[in-house]
């Protein structure tokens, strides 16, 4: 089958107000998945607190999203640095008073290499950022959550943290590593009204995808059933769903949206 990893279905344009009201903060806010529930949620009533270290492109998406009704707020935000995770939450609840969601999706990738051959510099980077981050993002979060009487929480994982992925091993150590913190979190936090959940995404339109060589885009495509890349927007949709009351009886799992690519071959 020839597949083209630029095709995508025809985008889905209905919209509701499923977040009305809510406070989100996400992190990873300036591009790709992060950006796209940006929009999302701000089109579903949230109030956004958008952080991301790229300030430049906050400030012109919170400027573009806020509207009479729901405020985006752009913050400097390094999910490595604990001091900046702190007051990114202590403005949301500064800010509009109380904290109800939060998307965690701050990360970064792999270099490639085997595991013998991976610099140990390498390895520490993509564990700080996609595992740590996720863990002192969480150690902020939840507080302000059991404050406002309960939450819902949506870290990003991906299909790396379902299956082993050769090359980038601490990539899918770092995934695997969010899935077993967001099932420890949410058997802790159930009896308390905060949700924790993770989003497995495979291959996505994003600014990583687009510096990949043509030849490697299709063989990604070709490893999903759907023979399809997924947009950020597909993404933000699926973390949408886990934020809402859609889900609200759905705790400690772990959702692939990924084109069936786990299912197997």
């Amino acid at each position: 089958m020839t597949v083209n990893p630029n095709h995508h279905p025809a985008p889905i344009t209905i919209e509701g107000r499923r977040l009305q009201g809510r406070v989100i903060l996400i992190t990873g806010a300036s591009a790709g998945m992060g950006a796209a529930a940006t929009r999302r949620f701000a089109a579903e009533g949230a109030h956004v607190i958008a952080g991301a270290r790229r300030t430049d492109r906050l400030a012109e998406l919170a400027a573009e999203l806020s509207t009479g009704d729901n405020e985006v707020v752009a913050v400097p935000l390094d999910v490595t640095d604990e001091a900046s995770v702190e007051a990114a939450v202590a403005l949301a609840v500064t800010r509009f008073g109380r904290l109800d969601g939060a998307l965690n999706a701050a990360g970064v990738t792999s270099d490639g290499t085997p595991v013998h051959q991976k610099a140990t510099a390498t390895y520490d980077r993509v564990m700080d950022i996609n595992a740590k981050g996720v863990f002192l993002s969480m150690k902020h979060e939840i507080p302000a959550m059991l404050a406002a009487g309960g939450g819902s929480i949506v870290n990003v994982s991906s299909i790396g943290g379902m299956v082993g992925v050769a090359g980038i091993s601490e990539y899918v150590a770092s995934k695997w590593a969010v899935n077993g913190l967001t099932k420890s979190a949410a058997l802790e936090l159930a009896p308390f009204g905060v949700r924790v959940n993770a989003l497995a995404p495979g291959s996505t339109r994003t600014e990583m995808w687009d510096q990949l060589p043509v030849d490697f885009q299709m063989h990604l495509a070709a490893m999903a059933p759907m023979n399809q890349i997924a947009l950020p927007d597909d993404m933000a949709r699926a973390a949408l769903f886990l934020l809402s009351d859609e889900s609200r009886w759905t705790t400690g799992a772990v959702l692939p949206a990924e084109g069936g690519h786990h299912v197997g071959r």
